[in-house]
């Protein structure tokens, strides 16, 4: 029996950019490098705020000659795709580009397990992209671990039983994701705090050093050349009653991290890396935690 699982994404949207200026207009804006965007690979990416802080993160596939789809975080009543989208509009200026909200035209669709890529007859590389019905299968661009993302036109999850793959609930998904170490946005990065390589977006294909400038580009590079990581987005096990986000993980009186968020005994925290040493005696309320380096994770020498 295949082990492999679907579940919808609710709280993720999509815009397409269409145009001649597309791939030069988002050059410009993001991290990752737009033009290694094709029918075959798909990427994943940041917007920034002019200092370097995060605003938002997304996936960016081609759908066709013509146009890009993001998908994107929706927000609780779609105010977080709403800005994202007013961002993007108020730098196009006289780009030939044209933006359209087509959330509504799209199911984002998680598929994971361990047969989830040869299900899809995907290749294991990060990003493989193909088609699926009438919309886009992809492996993930962050990490092949966490399985595939699928979009296809409304009403048409009929695709998905087809292929052999069992409805699963988006809680299993998430419980998966933050055991690997992936963010979801804003539920665990800070809008117009979060620095992209405390949170993983080197390792995870997310930014690109050799692409040239962009929006925020200054501080990436900086924090990466300086060697100025301190702090980084990981993984920790939760022994005991699970606190809430937010609350800080103690290692005797000196504050070791924050919790950002928890799916079941699992969760991701911002870890103080000086402070995770093998004898450290971490809590958060009646918690014991323990930190979790996934084998993705490039650690700075003194803290590994």
């Amino acid at each position: 029996m295949s082990k492999t699982f679907y579940t919808l994404l609710p709280d993720r949207a999509v815009i397409r950019v269409s145009g001649p200026d597309r791939v030069s207009f988002l050059q410009g804006l993001v991290s990752n490098n737009i033009e290694t965007i094709t029918a075959d690979k798909s990427g994943y990416g940041a917007l920034l705020t002019p200092q370097g802080k995060f605003l938002f993160d997304f996936f960016v596939y081609q759908q066709d000659e013509d146009s890009l789809l993001i998908e994107c975080e929706r927000g609780e009543n779609g105010e977080r795709a709403a800005e994202l989208f007013k961002k993007l509009r108020m730098y196009k200026l006289r780009a030939k580009v044209e933006l359209t909200d087509v959330t509504e035209s799209y199911d984002v669709i998680a598929v994971f397990g361990e047969d989830a890529l040869s299900t899809l007859s995907l290749d294991v590389a990060p990003g493989t992209t193909g088609h699926l019905a009438e919309g886009i299968k992809a492996v993930d661009p962050r990490l092949s671990a966490i399985g595939a993302r699928v979009l296809l036109p409304k009403n048409s999850l009929a695709e998905m039983a087809a292929i052999g793959a069992s409805e699963s609930d988006v809680e299993a998904y998430h419980q998966l994701r933050v055991s690997l170490g992936l963010p979801n946005g804003s539920e665990e990065l800070e809008i117009e705090k979060s620095i992209l390589l405390e949170n993983g977006f080197e390792e995870l294909g997310g930014v690109d050093f050799k692409k040239g400038c962009y929006m925020g580009q200054e501080l990436t590079a900086r924090t990466k050349y300086r060697g100025l990581v301190r702090k980084r987005l990981l993984p920790i096990k939760i022994d005991g009653s699970a606190p809430e986000a937010g609350t800080a993980i103690m290692n005797g009186d000196k504050e070791a991290g924050i919790i950002r968020s928890i799916h079941g005994d699992h969760g991701l925290a911002l870890i103080r890396l000086e402070r995770i040493s093998d004898d450290a005696d971490l809590r958060a309320g009646d918690a014991k935690i323990t930190v979790v380096v996934p084998d993705w994770v490039s650690l700075p020498a003194t803290a590994a």
